[in-house]
């Protein structure tokens, strides 16, 4: 069976004045549909430069996909021409931004914006156009959809703006939905309904998702496999039940230390030392070794090998067989 999308040594860079910034370094994964994939890591690492170079929309001309294959329903959506990507964003794969007063227009009515997409993709124009909109606002569950039509995106909350930007997304039922922190701007509350939200009309539309984020509770609550991203590269990835029970990279260790637990008590909270390395000055070893507490005088040096630490979980690590898990 062909997987619905699988991305193979995916290389995105991006030329500066300064030098080459290597954002994303040979990122493989695969999804098959209904399925989510959650990516995780610090900032910068390149988890939305990996899903914007799949949707072909790396900033231009300092960024470019230098390498790799991107293969959606088995054609290669890098060598596809932009006339063809048009027609895929947002009919085949669409994408939530973080901050969704920046993805609306202010100029427009929320009714106007999500009815777009449907006009462009869909042809639908007219009543029939309204209808459409208003049974995505029931899906998405926006209440008095006839009157909340009409509103501009300043008259609504940031989580019904949330809802308004996942309702454009899934307006022309995508194959594969990409999840850009869309929780950022939301009260603990609020993103709990909106993540249901999100799980109900996965399971309606059977769309697959590509979850960014760097909580590692939704990615327990809405994942079912994870990649973990540090400098460009994933350095572990496995089933979400088996990374969080047998994490094996020091920095995936490191991540799951770093969350509170009810269950123990600490007078302070564990913490990653240092900063993340420069995209542009990368050292010639593992990136992680100045942070790593396990790291060894070769580590800064040597590529570190792929392991297969059993079916599925794959790490980037020499030190993987000694690290302590948990």
């Amino acid at each position: 069976m062909t997987r619905l999308l699988e991305v193979l040594d995916l290389r995105t860079s991006f030329y500066t004045r300064r030098g080459v910034v290597k954002a994303v370094q040979g990122v493989s994964f695969s999804l098959d549909k209904g399925e989510t994939i959650g990516l995780v890591g610090e900032s910068g690492c390149g988890k939305t430069i990996t899903c914007l170079s799949i949707l072909r929309l790396v900033p231009k001309p300092a960024g470019r996909i230098v390498g790799g294959q991107i293969l959606f329903e088995g054609a290669d959506l890098v060598q596809e021409r932009e006339e063809e990507m048009r027609k895929i964003r947002g009919r085949k794969i669409s994408m939530i931004l973080q901050d969704p007063m920046s993805s609306l227009n202010p100029a427009f009515t929320i009714g106007d914006q999500v009815g777009e997409t449907i006009v462009q993709h869909q042809g639908i124009r007219g009543a029939k156009l309204w209808e459409k909109v208003k049974e995505l606002f029931r899906l998405v569950r926006i209440p008095s959809a006839e009157t909340t039509i009409r509103y501009y995106p300043h008259q609504i909350s940031g989580g019904m703006r949330q809802r308004v930007v996942g309702a454009i997304c899934i307006s022309c039922q995508p194959q594969l939905l990409i999840a850009d922190e869309p929780t950022t701007s939301l009260d603990v509350t609020i993103q709990a309904q909106y993540l249901k939200l999100l799980k109900d009309v996965q399971q309606q539309l059977g769309v697959a998702m590509i979850f960014i984020t760097h909580d590692l509770g939704i990615v327990a609550q809405m994942c079912d496999k994870v990649a973990v991203m540090y400098a460009g590269k994933i350095v572990e990835s496995a089933d979400t039940r088996e990374l969080f029970n047998n994490p094996v990279h020091p920095y995936t260790v490191a991540l799951l230390r770093s969350l509170p637990r009810i269950d123990v008590r600490v007078d302070r909270l564990y913490s990653i030392e240092g900063q993340p390395p420069s995209l542009i000055e990368l050292p010639l070893g593992c990136a992680f070794s100045p942070r790593c507490e396990h790291a060894m005088e070769g580590c800064a040096r040597e590529i570190p090998p792929t392991i297969n630490v059993r079916d599925g979980h794959v790490v980037r690590c020499g030190l993987s067989r000694r690290v302590p898990h948990g």
